[in-house]
């Protein structure tokens, strides 16, 4: 682990540079346009890294299924039943080995195209996290680009098995595909699939509907889910072979880590055996789990060799729920103490792909009620910390694009142009012209918060001391509304209070005497304080036995500054 602070941008590659603003509902590739790997420019990368990115995760860069037609590049089409919406799912996987045609500028080249991109990156000063899907594939998966010496997925298989451990996928012998979906979608003749595939989230029946990954076929990794979970590791299966070249194939291309989607459906013995593989020949390579159980979290850390985990389950659905005034803040010091001590390898996160976008109505339905989760998030520990593109202008996810719906989150399956994002790029000037006076003022606070992040070590390496115990039921305190922690690296103190209410609020908060000795803090009457996010300076006192008095403005939080 380095002694800086991971701050992760996540980029939908596809939607990034697209500048079309009249984009219409379900969209082709033709009406509504689509970003490329090109638009990232090196001035764009500039912006993202002044932002405080140390990271970009380029989502959606391997093939994935689509129904735009790539036949005339010796691209396989894939039958529009079992694509979601007109461009895909990127986590519906169709060749490992490939780029998606739908981001090249040139669409033979695209391979050399990614490889310009993850160089112009690394001279930007950033570094490149793609998708690794190991868990399932798009049902009609098909590799053009597979390296020679190696075979197809399920070339080998013996189909009338339900479950063998030399098997890539799973079957329902001498049945066919009847999915409770619409088979036909836009061909004239419907789909085929005999016998069916075991659907990727685990659906093993010939029946899937239209809530399950219906596009996407599940990967056999030697667990027999339908006799007990019986697991089959020895010889090593098939499919681990095949994974482990794939990753392989990806690190070769100089990338910086993998976030692994949905990890935690992979038995944690493949990681076991694959990952220490992968870091024998590339060693700072990362690791990122996608996991939402807690009870595996241990495991897949320690013997799955993760370097980190996605914290959705604990902190992001906490902060939720505070932001939302539906919890307390006293709720935070429960969130990480649950862990356990492997807090410093969570990812902490308040938007990504999967989430509502927090100005949506279905979150907060303003961008500013989140500044103090925002700050919570960032700063409470040494983990870390991802935000999704447009996030930092309060992008409201509001669109109806196609198959994704008004739902209060960006599409992954449609082909679509971001508003804030098009603002903000303005034809790749970003010159901040076409921003709203709000849009700039919130990108200056994320900027803010996330650059100091790496500018301050008591941030990115120091102590953490959760001063919560010590102010429930405060007299000029509700822990209801606001929450307040120490950080401490060398002889820089910084003190954080954050106000998650509306109305702002004078405080009076205490620092117990187990603070002191811990963090070792001289006790002073007065000390000189300078807020690191406005620049003002204030005098504080720092004594046991008499509380520390700051105002906080609504919806809003301050970094208190301290040289001891």
């Amino acid at each position: 682990m380095s002694d800086e602070k991971l701050i992760i941008y996540q980029v939908f590659t596809r939607l990034f540079g697209n500048n079309n603003n009249h984009c219409i509902n379900n969209g082709s590739i033709t009406e509504n346009g689509c970003g490329k790997m090109a638009d990232f420019t090196a001035k764009a990368l500039g912006e993202i890294k002044k932002l405080g990115a140390t990271h970009i995760w380029y989502t959606g860069i391997i093939e994935h299924a689509t129904q735009t037609d790539y036949r005339r590049y010796n691209i396989r089409p894939d039958h529009p039943a079992i694509v979601k919406g007109k461009a895909g799912s990127p986590y519906a996987i169709k060749d490992y080995y490939d780029v998606d045609p739908d981001l090249a500028k040139d669409v033979p080249e695209r391979m050399r195209e990614f490889e310009n991109l993850v160089q112009r990156t690394h001279r930007s000063g950033l570094k490149v996290i793609i998708d690794f899907v190991p868990n399932h594939v798009a049902r009609q998966y098909h590799s053009d680009m597979q390296p020679d010496g190696t075979s197809q997925l399920g070339a080998n298989d013996d189909t009338d098995y339900a479950f063998s451990p030399y098997n890539n996928f799973y079957y329902i012998p001498q049945s066919e595909l009847h999915g409770q979906f619409d088979m036909k979608g836009a061909a004239a003749e419907p789909y085929k699939e005999f016998p069916a595939k075991a659907t990727g989230n685990n659906r093993f029946d010939a029946y899937p509907n239209i809530n399950d990954w219906y596009e996407t076929v599940k990967l056999n990794y030697g667990v027999d889910y339908q006799n007990g979970g019986t697991c089959h590791f020895n010889p090593i299966p098939d499919t681990w072979n095949k994974m482990l070249d794939i990753l392989m194939f990806w690190a070769e291309k100089h990338i910086d880590g993998f976030r692994c989607d949905m990890a935690e459906m992979v038995p944690v013995e493949f990681w076991e055996w694959a990952i220490p593989q992968v870091k024998a020949k590339y060693p700072a390579l990362l690791f990122i789990a996608e996991v939402y159980n807690p009870k595996e979290y241990g495991n897949y850390l320690f013997r799955g060799k993760f370097d980190y985990l996605y914290d959705k389950v604990g902190l992001y659905d906490t902060l939720r729920a505070i932001v939302c005034g539906n919890e307390s803040a006293t709720a935070i010091t429960r969130a990480w103490q649950s862990l356990g001590g492997i807090e410093k390898r969570m990812l902490n996160f308040l938007e990504n792909h999967d989430e509502q976008r927090i100005a949506s109505d279905f979150f907060a339905s303003n961008p500013r009620k989140a500044i103090p989760a925002l700050i919570v998030s960032a700063c409470m520990n040494v983990n870390p910390m991802m935000i999704y593109f447009g996030q930092e202008f309060g992008e409201l996810g509001m669109d109806s694009e196609g198959f994704s719906g008004r739902d209060g989150r960006t599409t992954i399956f449609d082909y679509w142009s971001v508003d804030t994002i098009r603002r903000w790029r303005n034809g790749g000037k970003f010159d901040g012209k076409m921003l709203t006076d709000n849009q700039k003022h919130l990108y200056g606070i994320y900027q803010r918060i996330l650059t100091l992040c790496n500018e301050e070590k008591a941030i990115s390496q120091g102590d953490f001391f959760d001063l919560m115990y010590a102010n429930i039921n405060g007299w000029r305190f509700n822990e209801h509304k606001q929450y307040t922690f120490l950080r401490k690296y060398g002889r820089d103190l910084l003190l954080f209070v954050v106000n998650f209410d509306h109305i702002s609020a004078d405080l009076a908060i205490n620092i117990p005497s187990h603070a002191f000795d811990f963090l070792q803090i001289p006790q002073m009457e007065q000390y000189r304080a300078v807020d690191l996010l406005t620049g003002k300076e204030e005098n504080i006192s720092l004594l046991p036995y008499k509380a520390t008095e700051i105002s906080v403005e609504g919806y809003s939080g301050k970094i208190l500054k301290i040289k001891l």
